[in-house]
């Protein structure tokens, strides 16, 4: 049944319409510069004892960004460090 749902997902996300947005099946789990993209935090600020960090509360968007490209890098390199080019590592 898995195997199936897994095909069924990523065929039916190609018909036009399916998603709000058609760029979003491009970029799911891959930012613009190839990485890993960075954790996604929501409501409420802390949950089962995990907490937002104080950067993405700080309505800073220059310190926003900074700290979202760090954590792609540093997922990236984590999970999927052939994606990186060797300056990245």
């Amino acid at each position: 049944e898995v195997p199936a749902m897994l095909m069924i997902d990523a065929i039916i996300r190609l018909i036009p319409g399916v998603l709000g947005d058609e760029a979003s099946a491009r970029y799911d789990s891959f930012s613009l510069s190839g990485q890993l993209e960075y954790p996604q935090f929501t409501r409420p600020r802390e949950y089962r004892g995990m907490q937002v960090p104080e950067v993405l509360l700080s309505g800073n968007h220059q310190a926003i960004a900074a700290w979202r490209d760090e954590q792609s890098l540093l997922r990236t390199r984590q999970r999927r460090g052939d994606l990186l080019s060797p300056t990245d590592q």
